[in-house]
């Protein structure tokens, strides 16, 4: 089995198109179609349902493409670590993001990562929580933050970063506004502003109502902060977000209410195995140490 099956592999899995594929990588069409079916030969087993328009795994190249992501991972590791002992960090530093995560200032964390490391080019992509931890585990990201979900696995470790408290926005005129902290049960028939259910505030207020044994409606969901701030601005719901939502500018004639219970927003960096893990997440990992003052831990 040679790496470029792998990667042909996974570049039509990604793409479900030898086309397109096949462009992508710079290949011809018919070297990459031999490509793949040498790697079916080898493993004795059809890895894609062919038709006109597209492509689909099949169950045997869905479990082989777990596999293979991991496999191309930790070659581009070892590569940038030989690189990095010879003193040159270069290479590629994907990473994953929440919107407005807590902990961490993203923007300006890369750029001086990339004032240190000019070689590295960096990819940034932003999705919610579950599905950035599943990148990770993949290795189709080096790196990524967000929202507690899980505990630690073999595929995929998490560095604290900070937690806070959940707290209830609302407009001024609302009922809950001149009232002091309240629990979910308190708010049961209310009507909600939240994110789509992969997001991390989402997972977390989700979980407090459902430890509470309290449901609760969501009427609009967005994908963004900003949209959510101005639903709430205008009296259409109220949102349980992060406290530090609250300190927004959007936020400043909203009312902010505590929320009693265990609703802990609790943010992490993601990480692969510790040798796994890429010479340039370690590198980021170390900066953003550095700019908060916590050297304790290992990236």
């Amino acid at each position: 089995m040679e790496l470029r099956h792998l990667q042909h592999f996974v570049a039509v899995a990604e793409d479900r198109h030898f086309t397109r594929a096949a462009e992508r990588l710079m290949v011809s069409q018919s070297g990459l179609s031999a490509s793949v079916r040498a790697l079916e030969r080898e493993l004795q087993a059809p890895l894609f349902v062919r038709t006109t328009r597209s492509v689909t795994l099949t169950e045997a190249g869905r479990a082989l493409l777990a596999e293979a992501e991991r496999i191309l991972a930790q070659v581009r590791a070892a590569r940038e670590a030989v690189a990095a002992v010879q003193g040159v960090l270069r290479g590629t530093l994907s990473l994953g993001t929440e919107q407005c995560i807590a902990g961490v200032d993203v923007a300006r964390l890369l750029a001086g990562f990339r004032r240190r490391h000019p070689d590295v080019e960096i990819r940034l992509r932003q999705a919610g929580s579950g599905a950035l931890a599943e990148e990770v585990a993949a290795g189709r990201l080096d790196l990524a933050f967000a929202v507690r979900t899980q505990a630690d696995t073999d595929q995929l470790r998490s560095v604290p970063l900070t937690s806070e408290p959940m707290t209830v926005l609302c407009h001024p005129s609302h009922p809950l506004a001149g009232g002091g902290p309240v629990k979910p049960m308190d708010l049961g028939g209310e009507a909600f502003v939240d994110f789509h259910p992969d997001w991390g505030p989402r997972r977390t207020t989700d979980a407090a109502f459902a430890e509470a044994g309290v449901q609760r409606t969501v009427t609009l969901e967005v994908s963004d902060v900003h949209s959510l701030l101005e639903l709430v601005h205008e009296g259409l719901g109220i949102a349980v977000v992060p406290r530090h939502y609250g300190y927004k500018r959007e936020a400043s004639t909203l009312v902010s209410l505590p929320v009693k219970g265990t609703a802990v927003y609790e943010t992490v960096a993601m990480l692969p195995p510790h040798e796994a893990t890429s010479p340039a997440a370690r590198a980021l990992m170390s900066l953003l140490r550095a700019g908060t003052g916590d050297g304790s831990r290992d990236a």
